[in-house]
């Protein structure tokens, strides 16, 4: 039978990091969408059902359907048979089958765009924002963030700033994903350096036991409407490489 996903097998090395992605507005053929649920537990599917809006069922259904199939390209497990179980902090992990390889993964999802980044063995997170959201602006970012970053957006021109705010945001968004943690996390208890080309490294305060060598850290805009940013611990003794790969 033919499969309304791809699945062919996929290996990822341990260097590795793929982020897959799609756009739930193109995805609209009643038989793929219904094929697509078909995957959904029944607690999956209980939750979709709570949602007042049709666009934010249509975005919970291939959020879910899209990490599953992606599991799946990396492990002999059938995308209905992945179980999932939040950590302490609310965190879904991956609960069964076990005995595959040790992927982890993260999800983010934004208007007209879900996004799901798969590692092995190592912490990782990433988040997705619409450039078109209202800017949330300097005011928050005086109120959470870490001083280094309210200093570095105050110099950034009027014009410029709701894309700057993004590049914090989502950078702090993807680490304490990343960590499991959520806000558990104080925001301003780490700062972002950004650098040119989306280059950003990440500094401590004396509040959060990490080692900011340990990270890396990658930002970028997809399509020209959305910001994304990746969180990844780095495996010893080598790096992280990216790839992207769109959901088909």
């Amino acid at each position: 039978m033919d499969l309304p996903w791809d699945d062919t097998p996929l290996t990822l090395g341990p260097n590795e990091v793929h982020l897959w992605y799609a756009h739930p507005e193109h995805i609209t053929d009643p038989a793929r969408l219904a094929s697509l649920e078909a995957l959904l537990s029944q607690e999956e599917r209980e939750r979709r059902g709570r949602f007042v809006f049709e666009r934010d069922r249509h975005t919970f259904l291939i959020t879910r359907a899209l990490v599953r199939t992606v599991l799946s390209r990396y492990a002999d497990v059938p995308p209905e048979a992945w179980g999932f179980v939040p950590n302490g902090y609310g965190r879904p992990e991956i609960d069964t089958p076990r005995g595959g390889p040790p992927l982890r993964f993260n999800v983010s999802h934004t208007k007209g765009l879900v996004a799901c980044a798969v590692a092995l063995e190592r912490d990782i997170g990433v988040d997705v924002e619409h450039l078109d959201r209202p800017s949330l602006g300097l005011g928050l970012a005086e109120r959470y963030f870490a001083p280094a970053e309210v200093e570095a957006l105050r110099r950034v021109p009027a014009e410029e700033m709701p894309r700057a705010f993004l590049d914090f945001w989502t950078l702090k968004e993807a680490y304490i994903k990343a960590r499991g943690m959520g806000l558990a996390l104080p925001l301003d208890g780490f700062a972002f350096h950004l650098g040119p080309g989306g280059a950003a490294r990440i500094t401590f305060s004396p509040r959060i036991d990490d080692d900011p060598f340990s990270w890396k850290f990658t930002r970028f805009v997809l399509k020209e409407r959305h910001k994304v940013a990746l969180a990844v611990r780095r495996p010893p003794g080598g790096d992280a490489v990216l790839t992207l790969r769109p959901w088909s």
